[in-house]
């Protein structure tokens, strides 16, 4: 494989990591590609930073961090566990810079407000993580050509879980990989938070390649712990904040809004969004996809402020100036009472298409290798003395407490102004239809009035 050094190397300075170091000219050239600088321009937390003010860091930033934790691994591996003879289970070092190049990549498909986008119109951000690997058209794909003709669909293989070696795959995706360690700490650190803080430094020390992945030495087992602690509690208060998702339901509307005018045939050609329209019509190729970032489709949104059309104006408006839509949690018991809370909403004069929506955010925080899954989780294995390896949570109390158990809640979304107490000149009596389902933050049936 054809792979240069760089003649003195290179750093990027960091928040989380401090240095980020780059000896590699492979890696550089693909720093500097249009496919990863692309990513400067699309939010790692998408909309969060309405309600964690701090969280402005992008893609690009990720990307940089998990390849500098995989650089680390890499260094621990060739240092202490270096491969002797074929078949030992250590760390094979040429198996180095493919490593560093899914790391560096992974993330590279991820769109404008990724995934509220990939809902709308029915992208896929690993598929076109793929495609930006392997199409001869981008300059990624000529970068990783230059190493070898088969290095990119390598590269790609270990994105897909395909790579035949499991210490490769599980580096950059396991259930404690590259990837996970750097979104929890930078995401701490750019929304204020600490839930996500954890020891890197011990973990990346415990950690240890053999025949099956990657083990985790008995002494690092508490650091472990903590790790899966912060992750949980990442997703409750953070990455599950309401507010946010009631953004993501605005930021919904907006685009679903929009693609239903311009299906009609009524956007107006001052309107018209043309980076938008092939997705719209659900023919885009690759180019169009990678010309699209959060501040084009925020460009877009300034426009449609002065939309003649109430709703995409609004939801629009809604969107720039920070104007959430409201939300309260539900269970199974309650379900039944949202169709009349959203005939209150529509009563009020509210599309309850736009301005009503069922948001459901679940996490796994840990679970046991299951085959029969799906997907399948790589458990995280401590191996001991003799060398055999111990699943983490028949070790860990803590993690066993957690280890299976879905976290998250159901949510039902409505405009805030379906809470306008009654004393308010501009109350209306469809918000006291719709308040009498409410007591104590919660949705209650008022025929028997409490708590379900």
């Amino acid at each position: 494989m054809a792979n240069k050094k760089l003649p003195r190397e290179k750093v990027f300075r960091d928040p989380v990591h401090n240095y980020i170091h780059v000896q590699d000219s492979v890696i550089l050239d693909l720093i500097n590609s249009p496919e990863m600088q692309r990513l400067r321009r699309i939010h790692q937390l998408g909309v969060s930073s309405i309600v964690f003010q701090g969280a402005e860091h992008t893609r690009f930033t990720h990307s940089l961090g998990v390849y500098e934790i995989a650089r680390e691994i890499c260094d621990n591996f060739a240092a202490n566990y270096p491969s002797r003879t074929p078949g030992d289970g250590l760390w094979d070092n040429s198996e180095r810079l493919l490593t560093l190049c899914a790391a560096l990549l992974h993330d590279i498909g991820h769109g404008a407000y990724s995934h509220t986008f990939e809902h709308i119109f029915h992208t896929n951000h690993e598929d076109i993580t793929r495609e930006i690997i392997t199409s001869p058209d981008t300059r990624v794909n000529a970068i990783l050509r230059g190493v070898s003709p088969e290095f990119p669909d390598q590269v790609a293989s270990v994105i897909d879980h395909q790579y035949p070696n499991p210490q490769v795959v599980q580096m950059i995706s396991s259930q404690i990989d590259a990837d996970r360690m750097d979104y929890l700490l930078r995401d701490a650190y750019n929304t204020g938070t600490n839930y996500g803080l954890f020891d890197l430094t011990r973990i990346l020390r415990v950690m240890r390649p053999y025949a099956g992945g990657i083990a985790f030495e008995p002494s690092g087992m508490h650091a472990v712990e903590d790790y899966i602690v912060s992750r949980f509690q990442m997703y409750q208060q953070v990455y599950f904040h309401p507010v946010s998702r009631g953004m993501e339901v605005v930021l919904t509307g907006v685009l679903k809004r929009a693609k239903e005018l311009y299906e009609a045939g009524s956007v107006k050609k001052e309107f018209r969004p043309r980076l938008l329209i092939p997705f719209f019509g659900q023919d885009f190729n690759l180019d169009d996809y990678l010309q699209l970032d959060d501040g084009v489709l925020t460009t877009y949104f300034h426009y449609w402020q002065r939309y003649p059309d109430p709703i995409l104006s609004d939801l629009a408006d809604r969107f720039l100036n920070r104007r959430p839509l409201k939300s309260l949690p539900f269970s199974t018991g309650t379900a039944d009472l949202l169709p009349a809370m959203r005939q209150a909403v529509a009563d009020a004069g509210f599309d309850p298409a736009y301005y009503t929506a069922i948001n459901n955010s679940f996490d796994l925080p840990y679970d046991q290798y299951d085959p029969t899954s799906a997907s399948p989780k790589t458990q995280i294995e401590i191996m001991q003395l003799d060398g055999s390896l111990e699943e983490l949570s028949t070790l860990s109390p803590l993690v066993a407490a957690i280890t299976g158990k879905v976290s998250g809640d159901q949510r039902f979304f409505f405009p805030k102004v379906m809470l306008t107490s009654k004393d308010d000149p501009d109350w209306q009596p469809a918000y006291g239809e719709f308040q009498q389902y409410l007591a104590h933050g919660q949705i209650i049936d008022p025929r028997i009035n409490r708590l379900l």
